[in-house]
């Protein structure tokens, strides 16, 4: 099931680099025939567009190889690098979208055909946003932060595209010039800041940084399939690796429990993240046995060796899950 969900994200990002390809030139078209800078901005970002996809695809590749000696995690972060030098491109594609817009404040050039143009690239808007839906469903459903950033970059650019038709069609019923260049510094600036959070992200990927969405989402789900010999869940931390989640944590069990008993319930806990989460998921599960301090915690009927009552029972929250401590009243 996994080499299938590899082999449908590599399929999906080979239609975002084939259509990155054909908006590109028809973009191309439009800017030569239009002479509008507007959609010059547009084309630079179909460039960055290209290339993202088709460094999106070698990634995705990549990080479907099984892990080896060299990788015994797999190659999944080769996907957080991809989505940064995506970002990265589109931050400095902005960049480079406000110069030539001052440039053309500066110096303004006639333009011409605009109907022509408007059409167009109101046909690459459609197409683009098309894609950008399939690929955010499709990489939040696999986890694959290259699907997701590619289909978030796509749907950046139709906004961008969108403004600049509305530009254009000012510009075409009033023939003010310079809305042209006032279209492309704002679309610019949006631009600039999508680069920034796809780079923050990816960083904080690659710097495996703590994601408190999905340790909230593990908490709830401890929390909806608990078992009573779920004692307590804690010091939990998570690694990404593509579409991968590799789960390092400790489960507090009863002190009496043999291997197999333990095991059992490791095994459930396994069954119910892969069910939540794919079978992307990779558990090192350190079981613990209760202290007599978490009989006050614990709810487990019939228990043989209970020294104090049931007082309370502690839900899993992102922070006592977190800590390398065991569950007590007031954790």
């Amino acid at each position: 099931m996994v080499r299938d969900v590899f082999r449908k994200n590599i399929q999906v990002q080979q239609w975002v680099a084939i259509l990155s390809v054909c908006l590109l030139a028809v973009k191309i078209i439009a800017y030569f025939i239009t002479n509008s800078v507007a959609i010059l901005t547009d084309a630079l970002e179909g460039i960055v567009n290209v290339i993202a996809g088709f460094v999106g695809l070698y990634s995705l590749y990549v990080s479907a190889k099984p892990h080896d000696e060299d990788h015994p995690y797999g190659h999944g972060k080769i996907e957080f690098v991809s989505a940064a030098l995506e970002g990265s491109m589109i931050f400095v594609a902005g960049f480079l979208i406000i110069y030539n817009a001052i440039e053309n404040i500066i110096y303004p050039e006639p333009l011409r055909q605009l109907d022509l143009g408007i059409a167009l690239v109101c046909a690459t808007a459609v197409l683009n946003y098309a894609m950008g839906m399939i690929c955010v469903r499709i990489g939040q459903k696999n986890n694959s932060m290259v699907l997701e950033a590619s289909g978030k970059h796509l749907q950046t650019d139709t906004y961008t595209t969108v403004g600049i038709i509305v530009g254009l069609a000012l510009i075409y019923f009033t023939d003010i010039l310079w809305i042209d260049s006032a279209v492309a510094i704002l679309f610019a600036i949006i631009i600039i800041y999508t680069g920034y959070t796809i780079l923050r992200r990816s960083l904080a990927g690659i710097m495996d940084e703590t994601d408190v969405g999905l340790i909230k989402k593990i908490a709830d789900m401890v929390n909806k399939h608990r078992r009573e010999n779920w004692i307590d869940l804690h010091n939990l931390r998570i690694i990404k690796y593509g579409n991968k989640l590799h789960i390092d944590c400790h489960l507090t069990v009863p002190w009496y429990f043999n291997l197999r008993e333990a095991h059992e319930e490791i095994d459930e806990l396994t069954k119910f993240t892969r069910e939540r989460f794919g079978e992307g998921v990779e558990f090192f599960i350190h079981t613990d046995g209760c202290m007599e301090f978490q009989c006050r915690i614990c709810d487990k009927i019939n228990c043989p060796v209970r020294r104090h009552s049931f007082e309370k029972k502690i839900q899993c929250t992102v922070e006592n899950i977190s800590r390398d401590k065991k569950h007590e009243i007031g954790s």
